[in-house]
């Protein structure tokens, strides 16, 4: 007596595959999406990095939507019935099954550490920062032609509890907001007077931890005009949160033409929302309960700038 070989089931093997190809699609559409999340692209990091948390958001919706699609399924169409209290069939174990869950986890999880590392490259070609070895200090990224480009603007970044203050040393400036020029590689010398600080700017997609005892060489290029936000990444205390000013990026004839008024004006204090909220906090009757550290002086700079102005972010 011969076995009649069983047939596919084809519509059941048509709807997995309309499933899969609507979940891709879906998944594509995601990623697309998540554009939209982030702050405007104003250096020429962003838009590296803007991919790569695109494709992130892509992976993520497939795996969570193709999860709780199966999950979904079983509900419905494989559950037991109402008053059925006996074990399911045991399974003894699937070794193409096992395969198949431990290959393309790996795959997946390889795959996305390659885009990561190609996207750091990427930005170290472009010449984001030093990299830091222990105690030391190497400068050793080149861009992809490989001929060092020198940084068209210099700017010395201090970091302190809890205000920014920005010294461009050949025109004898200092401000507490930072104006870049458009298109510029800038060179930035960031240093912190006492605790670790976060120097991080979303439009820019660019962070670096700002630590005592070390001057880290950081670069960056504007690519939009507009007024942005740094922020201080790191809780480094009580007012960390407040601890953000505006970053100005301009054309070339209008960042050399603030330089020029900036150099003629005359020393003052500096923004500091931690001093004012400091001095407010003291002057209570009943003081808060909870200990801080004394925000460190407003420094004394040429062009406080304004933390009331709009920005992009």
């Amino acid at each position: 007596m011969t076995s009649t070989p069983s047939r596919p089931n084809l519509p059941a093997i048509a709807g997995l595959v309309f499933w899969i190809g609507l979940l891709v699609w879906f998944s594509f559409w995601m990623g697309q999406q998540s554009f939209g999340w982030l702050p405007v692209q104003a250096s020429s990091a962003a838009p590296l990095v803007d991919g790569l948390f695109s494709f992130e958001t892509a992976v993520a919706t497939f795996v969570f939507a193709g999860v709780v699609s199966v999950m979904a399924w079983v509900m419905l169409f494989n559950r037991a019935a109402k008053y059925d209290i006996s074990d399911a069939e045991p399974i003894e174990g699937n070794t193409k099954l096992e395969i198949i869950w431990t290959v393309i986890p790996l795959l997946l999880v390889m795959g996305i550490a390659y885009y990561t590392i190609d996207v750091n490259r990427q930005i170290g070609l472009i010449g984001p920062m030093d990299h830091v070895h222990g105690d030391r200090l190497a400068s050793d990224q080149q861009p992809a032609s490989g001929a060092a480009v020198a940084p068209q603007a210099e700017i010395e970044v201090i970091a302190r509890q809890w205000s920014w203050e920005f010294r461009y040393p050949g025109a004898a400036v200092s401000a507490t907001e930072l104006h870049l020029p458009l298109d510029r590689r800038v060179g930035l010398q960031l240093r912190s007077e006492d605790v670790i600080h976060g120097f991080y700017v979303p439009a820019f997609r660019l962070k670096q931890q700002v630590i005592p005892g070390r001057s880290i060489a950081f670069f960056l290029t504007p690519t939009r005009e507009g007024r942005y936000r740094l922020r201080d990444s790191e809780y480094s205390g009580t007012w960390f949160a407040a601890n953000q000013v505006d970053v100005v990026v301009q054309s070339e004839t209008d960042y050399q033409d603030w330089l020029r008024r900036a150099s003629r004006l005359p020393l003052q204090p500096g923004l500091s929302d931690a001093s004012r909220e400091y001095a407010l906090r003291q002057s209570r009757t009943r003081p808060s309960g909870y200990a801080t550290v004394v925000p460190a002086p407003p420094p004394m700079v040429n062009v406080p700038g304004s933390n009331t102005l709009p920005h992009d972010g």
